[in-house]
């Protein structure tokens, strides 16, 4: 074996947790060595979420460009560049990776570019990308290792070669017909921007609704929002086999709604669910278990099973949302300064980037019935607010959900032109146990989104 370099701490993974991590400790004066072996700074502003709202932002562009006439301009002389879309993007992404490499030396942190894998307990081998092989053993050593799409077993699906997130967001040319395996955030999101490019697109989902952990009345709304940009969706869609090759001619066999078909398109893309980057890194020589779904088994201050190993972000099976891994390093470093914080019951906003967006925050009426919550609830159609009249953004509404025996705000949902950027506010009364009457007497500025805030909590019933 190698020499074996001895580190305060080693960081195996540079996402959202991993590089924060990285650089508090190294901060702190630590020897701090974070193992990447791919794309410093993660997947997210690599080749995943920032990246993917460039393109979905310059498809928005183009949506404004098929309604101008809307909006008083006449002249129709445009035409879409694929290649220029994408450089747009990678221009931001160089932009992103020279701000994180300046952070990392900033903070002090080496960063060992290669393949980490365990060998002993807090002890990798890292085979470097330029040659080579270092040991190296840490005090501390923290996973923040991801997920990848995840391609399941069907029947001739690797064989075609299926686009995942990070090759749609290559394309160089605007596809004829994509199919899309799945109708979760991924594929939602890709689906609606490809078809403003000028694909023609067709969304397969699984179950009986697109969103179906949302609220009927959300999966109605955003089907329709996809009917009337012309994408097609099949619901209940149980694929059986892929034939063909994806960028030539693909065919998905599936039954839907009793029958079976065939669809046929030209591209397809894979976006049914995540898998974790746990295998073949060596966690058994390192005794961390795993879940059977793969994922790193922690308890809810994110502590391995092997002591002195914290496991963090998606990996370590937390919601696959940027925004949590960075609670996550935040709860792990809280404790390592002698906090006591974890994981249970924090909240779990998210916004789904479709146009109009769909953001949520806390239960919605599903979950609430299921959990057998007494509640009240209002719903204001967004043009009620009257900044979207302004903005000709009119698709949408808002929902609240109040418990039914006093003032506490259960749950948030708002579908709508920019609905993340009203999140905060709720969050921020949520979480300091504030009574929805805060929200209802706020004096809100005119005209903006939030004095839909306003209105909606104003809608509320009165205790029965």
């Amino acid at each position: 074996m190698e020499r074996v370099e001895e580190y305060d701490a080693l960081v195996l993974g540079t996402g959202e947790a991993g590089k924060y991590m990285a650089w508090h400790l190294a901060g702190q004066g630590r020897r701090t060595a974070a193992i990447e072996r791919k794309h410093v700074g993660g997947s997210c502003p690599n080749v995943a979420c920032l990246p993917s709202k460039n393109v979905i932002h310059s498809a928005k562009v183009v949506s404004y460009l098929r309604r101008a006439e809307e909006f008083g301009i006449v002249d129709g002389s445009w035409r879409i560049e694929m290649k220029g879309v994408r450089a747009r993007k990678r221009r931001m992404v160089d932009g992103l990776r020279e701000m994180h490499l300046a952070k990392f030396a900033k903070s002090g942190t080496e960063i060992v570019r290669g393949s980490g894998r365990f060998v002993g307990e807090r002890t990798l081998e890292v085979s470097l990308v330029g040659g080579g092989v270092r040991v190296l053993r840490g005090k501390q050593v923290f996973l923040d290792v991801g997920t990848r799409a995840a391609i399941d077993a069907t029947s001739g699906l690797r064989e075609a070669a299926p686009l995942t997130h990070v090759e749609a967001l290559e394309l160089d040319m605007v596809p004829e017909h994509v199919l899309i395996l799945g109708g979760g955030y991924v594929g939602l999101e890709f689906a609606q921007a490809m078809r403003r490019f000028g694909s023609r697109v067709t969304v397969l989902e699984r179950e009986p609704r697109l969103v179906a952990r949302e609220d009927p009345d959300v999966s109605e709304a955003l089907r329709q929002v996809f009917a009337d940009e012309g994408i097609e969706v099949l619901v209940g869609a149980s694929v059986s086999r892929v034939e063909g090759r994806s960028g030539e001619r693909v065919r998905v066999r599936l039954s839907t709604a009793g029958s079976e078909i065939a669809v046929e398109g030209s591209h397809l893309l894979v976006a049914t669910g995540r898998t974790p980057n746990t295998q073949d890194i060596g966690l058994d020589a390192a005794r961390i278990a795993t879940m059977e779904s793969g994922y790193v088994r922690v308890n809810e201050r994110l502590e391995t099973t092997a002591p002195g190993v914290w496991a963090m972000g998606e990996c370590a099976g937390s919601p696959k949302f940027t925004h949590i891994a960075f609670d996550d390093f935040r709860i792990v470093a809280a404790n390592l300064g002698g906090g006591d914080r974890t994981i249970t019951g924090r909240q779990v906003p998210f916004c789904l980037f479709t146009d109009p967006q769909l953001a949520r925050v806390g239960f919605n009426e599903s979950e609430a019935k299921r959990s057998g919550i007494g509640y009240r609830t209002s719903k204001l159609p967004i043009d009620n607010v009257l900044r979207t009249r302004t903005l000709s953004e009119t698709k949408g509404f808002l929902k609240a959900l109040v418990r039914a025996e006093n003032d506490e705000i259960l749950g948030f949902a708002a579908f709508g032109v920019e609905a993340g950027e009203m999140l905060p506010a709720v969050q921020l009364a949520m979480k300091a146990r504030l009574p929805y009457t805060a929200l209802r007497d706020l004096i809100a500025t005119h005209p903006t989104m939030a004095e839909g805030l306003v209105s909606l909590f104003s809608a509320i019933p009165s205790i029965q």
